[in-house]
């Protein structure tokens, strides 16, 4: 059978809690804060939680 393999761009970008959760950066805080609110920049460094529809996928490509 074949084993499963760590899709390894994946693995960058996300990783797994402790509980199984898959946190992922946001997108849009690399460059251009110039014109985003201050708010909204704080709120771009917090980590986010992948959709429930999604984490059965990322979860997968992960963990090889």
């Amino acid at each position: 059978m074949h084993k499963g393999q760590t899709h390894k761009g994946i693995r960058k970008r996300m990783r797994l809690t402790r509980r199984g959760k898959v946190v992922r950066s946001r997108a849009g805080g690399g460059h251009l804060l110039s014109g985003k609110s201050g708010q909204r920049k704080r709120r771009l460094r917090r980590k986010a939680v992948v959709s429930q529809g999604q984490v059965k996928t990322y979860r997968r490509l992960i963990s090889g």
